[in-house]
């Protein structure tokens, strides 16, 4: 790749400026047509800017802009590195990727920090994945609690992630109180998995509100305890019943399978009995709205996101990262 020189007479810059000038230096720019050597001129008591010197910084910003761009979408920095060396002929560290893609750390901090009492999400939607992380010289399984907001048009926004020691009681205790001291109000039901410290802190920090299992949770549960030969039997049955157009028609559903598989598959109809109500509480709300809120699907395409950082990455080497 050419290497270009572009030098600026001392001379016009001391007519410029009424200040003595010293030896010029050479400043290396690397940019993404490749390397540019500017020789910068001393001047005394005084610093030396252009328009020519800041259309060159644009050009080296988009540079970075484009490194951010390959590392957000899940390119790691050893081979952004490689990239940029073949694209821009000079060599670029991954320790160099990885200080210049910092400067998307208070982008992202100030995003999951916003404030969110100018929306009212009636609906939440909870969840968390675990994480591997690099801690005090040893790898720790930490947990990515995540939740979406939904307001009343039906519109989805993501709240915030917050990194817990775990997915235990005490960590989503902390992730909510994060949310309601950024403004989060108003929240009249909760979807989530079936876990207990989980369901324990929804009532805790939202008192009142309808708690909705997850469909798809339930159903795998479900089914795990259901004996193999009944098990797509039981599947359309039950979907039948949580797809019933109102409570009152899905609970006459709900009777029937429990007479019809009361003996068949005893394990799997406690579970039923135990839990569907909570499965179906979306019943209750407006059609526009039970299909969006009746599972924790939606929460998918961000843990994918993560994932496909995380198989990248596979071990983050701090909380921070």
């Amino acid at each position: 790749m050419a290497q270009y020189q572009i030098t600026v007479d001392s001379e016009i810059l001391h007519h410029l400026f009424l200040k003595d000038s010293k030896d010029d230096y050479p400043h290396k720019l690397t940019t993404r047509v490749g390397a540019i050597t500017l020789r910068v001129p001393r001047i005394r008591g005084g610093k030396f800017s252009t328009e020519l010197f800041a259309r060159y910084q644009r050009s080296e910003q988009a540079l970075v802009l484009a490194l951010m761009e390959m590392v957000v979408n899940g390119v790691s920095t050893r081979k952004v590195a490689k990239v940029t060396e073949e694209l821009c002929g000079t060599e670029l560290s991954k320790s160099t990727v990885s200080d210049l893609c910092k400067q998307l750390d208070p982008i992202v901090t100030t995003w999951n920090a916003r404030p969110l009492q100018d929306e009212r999400y009636p609906f939440l939607i909870v969840d968390a994945m675990v994480l591997k992380v690099r801690e005090e010289g040893r790898v720790r399984a930490r947990g990515a609690l995540m939740a979406i907001g939904v307001n009343q048009e039906g519109h989805r926004e993501v709240l915030g992630l917050m990194l817990g020691d775990s997915e235990s009681e005490a960590s989503w205790n902390e992730f909510f109180s994060w949310l309601k001291s950024r403004g989060l109000c108003g929240v009249d039901l909760v979807v989530s998995d079936h876990h207990a410290g989980l369901i324990r802190s929804i009532r805790q920090h939202f008192q009142g509100v309808t708690w909705q299992r997850c469909q798809t949770h339930f159903l795998r549960n479900l089914l795990d305890a259901t004996p193999k030969a009944w098990r797509g039997d039981l599947h359309a049955r039950v979907r039948a019943c949580l797809d019933a157009p109102d409570p009152e028609t899905a609970r006459i559903l709900v009777n029937r399978v429990l007479e019809d598989f009361e003996t068949k598959a005893p394990k799997a109809m406690s579970i039923l009995e135990a839990g569907i109500e909570d499965a179906m509480a979306v019943l209750s709300l407006p059609e526009k709205y039970r299909k969006r809120l009746r599972t924790t699907n939606s929460l998918e395409r961000l843990n994918e996101e993560v994932r496909r950082r995380e198989r990248v990455i596979r071990i983050f080497p701090n909380r921070a990262s």
